[in-house]
């Protein structure tokens, strides 16, 4: 049975070497604790969390089966079936058809392409950090098309709408989040 953060690391890094795609999900998972505990699911931080970190267990070596592999991997490994579902979600009109539905769901969606674009607009920064990031620098990030090409507007636009927020609440919850796991990840990622 999967249960704890150390079996779903051990998991990611079985699938995952690039350190790109673990520093992404390592960020995805800070994301999703500090969304947990801030709307009012402090019990459930842990299950966010993981979802979050492994919520693109498949992505690196089948890029084409994303969102397909996954719940092969993540069952195998003993995942249940709400995280089996969190993480296909996550990729609902882009490489899945399962609808994101609980708020945490709606999060993640909203949140994997948003930490990306807000990532790479932090590695551009003189800090080289979100820690002095305001919405107002990203929101001129987010409107250049060939900043971050890969991260989609259109789905960071539909996160925000899922969870019936403005684009503004989105981005500056999610800065704010990313600031709270920033030092934490940067000692993770050192240390790999």
């Amino acid at each position: 049975m999967l249960n704890t953060r150390d079996e779903a690391l051990a998991l990611l890094r079985r699938y995952n070497k690039e350190p790109f795609h673990i520093l992404h999900a390592l960020t995805v998972e800070g994301v999703m604790d500090w969304y947990a505990r801030e709307l009012g699911y402090g019990g459930e931080a842990d299950f966010w969390a993981l979802a979050g970190l492994l919520h693109d267990i498949d992505f690196e070596q089948w890029p084409d089966q994303h969102c397909q592999k996954a719940p092969e991997l993540l069952a195998a490994a003993g995942a249940g079936e709400a995280l089996i579902h969190a993480v296909v979600c996550h990729g609902y009109g882009l490489c899945s058809d399962v609808e994101p539905v609980h708020e945490m769901e709606k999060v993640l969606f909203a949140a994997d392409e948003l930490t990306g674009l807000i990532g790479a607009a932090a590695r551009m920064r003189p800090s080289r950090s979100v820690q002095d990031m305001e919405v107002s620098s990203l929101k001129k990030k987010f409107k250049d098309k060939k900043f971050a090409a890969g991260c989609s507007r259109d789905v960071i636009r539909q996160g925000a709408e899922r969870l019936g927020w403005d684009l503004d609440t989105l981005m500056e919850r999610t800065i704010l989040a990313m600031r709270a796991c920033e030092e934490r990840i940067n000692g993770e990622m050192s240390a790999l």
